[in-house]
């Protein structure tokens, strides 16, 4: 969706096709709002500037599409109003597209933690939403374009889209282009620079479950573990999550780290337990206990029955470098060495980036938009659905279910 988003005094618009709905993307979302309102007996044109429907989708879950989290609630969802996702989430819920995908005959399983995957291949929850828009009369226009889009009056009413497949004009107007992550899929800021246009405010975009870069001192610190993985928990404020985190060439991955990514702003501290299981004073009865039953063994050697030994070895080295056998550390420094395992204080450089990056946090500021319509509350019949919105679900297919809820939402209303 690139080029000029330019005002009607701006643009020659020529002889033009008339919709009752124009929606731009034809992703999850969009695809979601076009076929509901489709069924509503709505004429409906789904403008894509790929020329292959849903790529997102495709590359989602392994290539299996996590399309769902039969958990999904308004907890799971960070936005600068959580009231906002509570109306879309509670209308249409996991279990209302479980039933679409049950009726298209395709097989499914449980992950983890709620996690739905197909058990072939995401090209059918694909070929499911090309299905459902084809049966309900909607027009798609592949490998388009969109230079242009204009209101006929600061009431709206009637919307003008100039795009490389031709002009069109609609009474309602669907932005459901996502956000900057993954831009090899085409990623761009058409939504957002939209929600400009026609003065609704946007909450600064950042990428989100994304992989954390280390500041160089614990890159250093850190150095040679990449591709060494433990269970861990990740906490950023009041957020904690607890799955298993990867070190990388300059940082950590995994899903524990990724999900505090969505909570994590430059400049804020963010703490890991490697040690999960030793609640409390676990981890210092456990040395006790060794102690008791004679252990001589070096720190990092002793550590390694818990984690894996090159872990232990580098953080051993970084906040236990003596060689002084179990019996022979003082408890202070025992104390000390145990409560950084178990609280590992650090501050990232940043994420890694939108190539990399699952979501875009921020987006268009829902309190420009009714929680119940996603129309945009200074221009009637613009709505804003999926990503493009400043509401970002946890990583395990929340995203997907907020694309189904507020596509669905809007698709009751153009």
């Amino acid at each position: 969706m690139t080029g000029p988003v330019a005002g009607i005094g701006r643009v020659q618009w020529i002889s033009m096709e008339t919709f009752d709905a124009v929606i731009i993307g034809a992703g999850a979302a969009g695809m979601m709002c076009a076929f509901q309102a489709g069924r509503r007996g709505r004429t409906v044109a789904l403008l894509e500037h790929s020329t292959t429907i849903g790529r997102k989708i495709l590359i989602s879950g392994g290539g299996r599409c996590n399309f769902t989290n039969t958990g999904a609630g308004p907890d799971q969802f960070v936005s600068k109003n959580p009231e906002f996702c509570k109306s879309a989430l509670a209308r249409f819920t996991p279990e209302d597209f479980i039933r679409i995908i049950q009726t298209h005959g395709i097989s499914f399983h449980e992950k983890k933690l709620g996690q739905l995957f197909c058990d072939k291949s995401a090209q059918e929850i694909v070929d499911l939403l090309v299905a459902q828009c084809k049966g309900a009369g909607v027009n798609f226009f592949l490998g388009c374009q969109v230079h242009a889009v204009a209101a006929m009056g600061p009431a709206a009413g009637q919307f003008l889209i100039q795009s490389s497949a031709g002009d069109f004009s609609a009474e309602s107007l669907v932005i459901a282009t996502g956000g900057l992550s993954v831009p090899k899929v085409g990623a761009t800021d058409f939504g957002y620079r939209i929600a400009e246009q026609f003065g609704l405010k946007v909450v600064t975009p950042a990428p989100a479950l994304d992989g954390l870069v280390f500041v160089q001192a614990d890159q250093k610190r850190f150095e040679g573990l990449a591709g060494v993985s433990l269970d861990a928990t990740v906490a950023c404020g009041e957020a904690s999550f607890r799955e298993n985190i990867l070190f990388t060439h300059s940082g950590l991955s995994g899903p524990a780290a990724l999900q505090a990514s969505l909570y994590w702003h430059s400049g804020s501290t963010m703490a890991i337990n490697f040690l999960p299981d030793l609640t409390g004073n676990g981890l210092m009865e456990w040395f006790t206990e060794k102690k008791r039953r004679g252990a001589k063994a070096e720190m990092k050697n002793l550590l390694a029955e818990l984690l894996p030994k090159s872990f232990c070895e580098k953080f051993c080295e970084a906040y236990c470098p003596t060689s002084t056998p179990l019996p022979q550390l003082p408890g202070k420094t025992l104390e000390e060495f145990c409560r950084r395992l178990q609280n590992w204080e650090f501050i990232p450089a940043r994420t890694v980036g939108y190539q990399r990056a699952e979501v875009t946090r921020g987006g268009v500021d829902t309190d420009e938009l009714s929680s119940k319509t996603m129309e945009a509350k200074k221009a009637p019949g613009l709505y804003f659905i999926g990503e493009v919105v400043d509401v970002t679900g946890w990583l395990g297919g929340y995203n997907f279910q907020w694309a189904w809820s507020s596509g669905w939402a809007a698709g009751q209303a153009v």
